[in-house]
């Protein structure tokens, strides 16, 4: 078995941050969709701005939503780009074939292109 990239939101825009949540990163429920990340998934969080990477579990949030919530609030500033990562184990003979699912945001949260 190997751990692949499952998807990745690539440079969404944080909207806000809420250090008195018990937790998590709150996304836009249609990016979480198109991502293929179900709630209460881990996720991996990479801040572009910092260079802060921790790891946390998703919670569907309104249209454009990126908030992180409770410890992870205190690594990221609202309006920090972030990278959203979700992994999953495969088989080595599938994973020379696997292909990621990549959503590519604006600084709006809007999907500008998915591969």
């Amino acid at each position: 078995m190997r751990i692949m990239l499952k998807s990745k939101i690539h440079r969404a825009c944080v909207t806000e941050v809420n250090i008195n949540y018990e937790g998590s990163i709150t996304i836009d429920e249609k990016l979480m969709e198109e991502a293929n990340i179900l709630a209460y998934e881990q996720v991996q969080v990479l801040d572009i701005n910092n260079g802060a990477r921790f790891t946390t579990y998703a919670i569907k949030g309104e249209s454009g939503q990126i908030c992180l919530n409770g410890a992870a609030a205190r690594l990221v500033t609202k309006g920090d780009a972030v990278i959203i990562l979700s992994y999953c184990h495969i088989g080595d003979e599938e994973a020379h074939s696997f292909t990621p699912k990549l959503v590519h945001v604006d600084d709006q949260n809007i999907i500008t292109e998915t591969k």
